[in-house]
């Protein structure tokens, strides 16, 4: 693979993996923002929230963690694929978990933004080794 092809797909990689580091970061402080809230901290000092239901939100926090290195280094296709379809899981979880205020409805939205880009780039993402540049082509012809 020449240094174009190799630069074009880093460039996708480069891309998808910040968006996921973005969608990280979004994630994260939108769940600080409920540590704020004395119901949440009533709720977790009473043994309300399980450890099933702590389990469940490591496995969700865990695929946008992946995401960041897996967007890196597996190849096309897998990368491809796999930013679709962790995306799509993680904004219908997103949707489905709902919304309970203001600040939660402001970070769905950047979230849903950024996940949708991050489904949005990898469709549109094209094989690098399929492609050849323009002058390559001509200096076959």
């Amino acid at each position: 693979m020449n240094l174009q092809k190799r630069m074009l797909a880093m460039e996708t990689r480069a891309k998808l993996s910040t968006l996921w580091i973005f969608f990280l970061l979004n994630m994260i402080f939108r769940d600080l923002h409920e540590l704020a809230k004395p119901e949440y901290l009533e709720a977790l000092m009473n043994g309300q929230v399980s450890e099933l239901m702590l389990l469940l939100a490591g496995f969700v926090i865990e695929v946008p963690i992946a995401m960041v290195l897996l967007s890196r280094l597996l190849p096309y296709g897998a990368n491809r694929w796999a930013n679709i379809i962790a995306a799509a899981i993680i904004l219908s979880l997103a949707i489905a978990y709902g919304t309970t205020d203001l600040d939660d409805i402001f970070f769905l939205i950047v979230e849903s933004a950024a996940l949708s880009v991050i489904m949005w780039s990898a469709w549109r993402w094209r094989n690098p080794v399929l492609r050849q540049p323009a002058i390559a082509q001509e200096v076959s012809s």
